[in-house]
């Protein structure tokens, strides 16, 4: 692999059978089935995580916004003050004696024509439309999550939440077992929004598909690129477990 650039390679090739992988098409062993079991739990605690990280990357965004509006109002506080102690103007004109109401955002009305076409910039509509798809991911609707993530990248492709709906896109596909487009959408994190916070995680989990799929080397392979890139990030720390458990 060169980069993050190798890891863009589906559509993946067929996995070959493995003598010792438990067999899902029924009649499981009860050791295969406590492997399933395992697979599972290690799915929802992966997505328990994400989600926690994703709200407390919102907390911490509300937080700089609150200052940010705080330290606006005392400028303009500070404007003000200056404002209504200085002389009349040359022409006699009397000095500013208020400011001009700060008005919440109003979202731009919707775009004529096709509603999958490339918007131009909006945040607050962004924003609205991102956390209404990200309301399903924790609804557990992954359907609806699946359809509202897609058009939101379609529709706003550059958007700063892009890349975390990308990322959140693969997540979803995983939870439908839908591997293929989960990789396809992990790896897409990774060529089209390099140095993305979501970056360790979306390589991460194209590991996991990969594992799953049953390309070990090629698992092992991006399971260590997680940890040389990103020793520190959480997702360092699984990618050791699993290459201990390989």
């Amino acid at each position: 692999m060169e980069g993050s650039s190798g890891s863009n390679s589906y559509p993946v090739q067929q996995p070959q059978a493995r003598p010792d992988a438990p067999s899902y098409s029924g009649g499981l062993s009860a050791e295969g089935q406590l492997l399933q079991q395992l697979y599972q739990m290690q799915q929802e605690v992966s997505m328990l995580r994400g989600l926690l990280e994703e709200q407390e990357h919102r907390l911490k965004k509300l937080e700089q916004d609150q200052l940010d509006r705080y330290q606006d109002i005392d400028r303009r506080l500070s404007t003000l003050s200056a404002g209504s102690s200085a002389p009349s103007g040359v022409n006699g004109s009397a000095p500013p004696t208020g400011l001009q109401p700060i008005e919440p955002a109003v979202p731009a009305a919707p775009v004529q024509g096709n509603s999958d076409q490339a918007a131009a910039p909006d945040p607050e509509r962004e924003k609205l439309m991102y956390e209404a798809a990200f309301e399903q991911v924790r609804l557990r609707d992954f359907e609806k999550a699946e359809m509202a993530f897609s058009a939101f990248l379609r529709r706003f492709p550059q958007s700063e939440y892009a890349g975390n709906a990308q990322y959140w896109l693969g997540e979803v596909h995983l939870a439908q077992s839908d591997l293929d487009s989960a990789g396809q959408a992990f790896a897409r994190v990774l060529s089209e929004y390099p140095g993305h916070r979501k970056e360790a995680d979306a390589l991460y989990k194209l590991a996991d598909v990969e594992r799953r799929l049953g390309n070990i080397d090629r698992a092992t392979q991006l399971y260590q690129e997680v940890v040389s890139k990103h020793p520190n990030a959480s997702a360092a720390q699984l990618a050791r477990r699993d290459l201990n458990a390989l």
